[in-house]
């Protein structure tokens, strides 16, 4: 009995030194965000209500404006994972770069365009100087369509003048610097309780659009299939939470972004009824192939426009759910 008794113990001891190596190690993630507005809400969700945390992984988020700085930040190797406009790993691919898009963040344009008060319609806006994030990203593409559609020209028409995102553009809008603006929901709420007037909402142009992604380098996600798989079922888990948690859900974006609350639960509403963000965060494809034709025409783009396939992989995401029992 004694000699069963002493070994139970040694086993037991070994057993509690080895927990720490058999515990699953906690990995860490640099992941970028655009900007810290609604939109990109899914990120600070999964960030903040422990989304990430449960599958295992030490996320760390960090804001990045600018397609290009995003597009630099990963090749790189200062992130492992971009948060950013659709069109800027299309454009790296096409110059030869391995990047990869995973997911969706913003599958749709929920950007109106804010003027002044003398302007009215599409029409004033000639000559007017209007906001935009960068010269190069997926809002300006966007918005140059939504122009040109109106007919308006650039740079013939109006001149562009590079702010930041939505937050540092509503401010230059209010205090006068610039005469118009694409603000996002539910910034341009904000700019009309102001007085400022809504000249069109980008999507009656554009119904159907990739806005936001979630990309990498296509080597790193082979390299780290299990981690990529872990961290689409923390994006996947969140957009559902999002979808199904309204009221906690708003109460939480109301405080993280520094919303009224009325103006997130709006927000909250358009986002999830519309799918803009979806329901487990997967691409539009759809949406995709109408930002590639328009970045396609903004950038005069040589030969035939590719399939979005040469830019995605939703593999992971159909991994993490397989494991997640969908």
């Amino acid at each position: 009995m004694f000699k069963k008794s002493a070994l139970v113990a040694v086993f037991l001891s070994i057993l509690f030194l080895a927990l720490p190596s058999l515990a699953q190690e906690r990995v860490k993630l640099r992941v970028s965000t655009a900007t810290k507005t609604l939109g990109y809400g899914p990120l600070w969700v999964a960030s903040k209500m422990g989304f990430f945390e449960r599958q295992g992984l030490d996320v760390e988020l960090v804001i990045i404006r600018g397609s290009d700085v995003n597009v630099q930040a990963l090749a790189g190797g200062s992130i492992e994972v971009s948060g950013g406009a659709a069109d800027a790993p299309i454009a790296a691919v096409e110059r030869g770069l391995d990047l990869v898009i995973i997911g969706g963040i913003i599958n749709g344009l929920t950007q109106s365009i804010m003027a002044g008060k003398k302007f009215k319609a599409y029409e004033d806006l000639r000559g007017a100087t209007i906001g935009a994030i960068s010269l190069t990203s997926g809002v300006t593409f966007a918005l140059r369509w939504v122009l040109k559609t109106k007919g308006l020209e650039y740079p013939r028409d109006y001149r562009l003048l590079v702010i930041g995102g939505s937050p540092q553009t509503y401010a230059a809008l209010t205090t006068g610097q610039i005469d118009a603006a694409a603000l996002s929901l539910p910034l341009n709420y904000a700019a009309e309780e102001l007085g400022f007037n809504e000249i069109g909402r980008f999507i009656d142009v554009i119904p159907n659009y990739q806005l936001a992604v979630l990309s990498m380098k296509r080597s790193w996600a082979e390299k780290n299939k299990f981690i990529l798989v872990r961290f689409m079922k923390a994006i996947a888990l969140t957009n559902r939470w999002l979808h199904q948690s309204r009221d906690t859900a708003v109460d939480f974006l109301s405080k993280e972004m520094k919303l009224k609350r009325e103006h997130a639960q709006k927000g909250w509403e358009f986002y999830t009824g519309n799918r803009v963000w979806h329901p487990e965060g997967d691409v539009n494809t759809e949406g995709l192939k109408n930002t590639i034709q328009i970045f396609w025409e903004v950038s005069q783009s040589k030969g035939p426009m590719p399939s979005p396939v040469k830019y995605m992989d939703q593999g992971y995401l159909k991994e993490a759910l397989k494991e997640l029992g969908k």
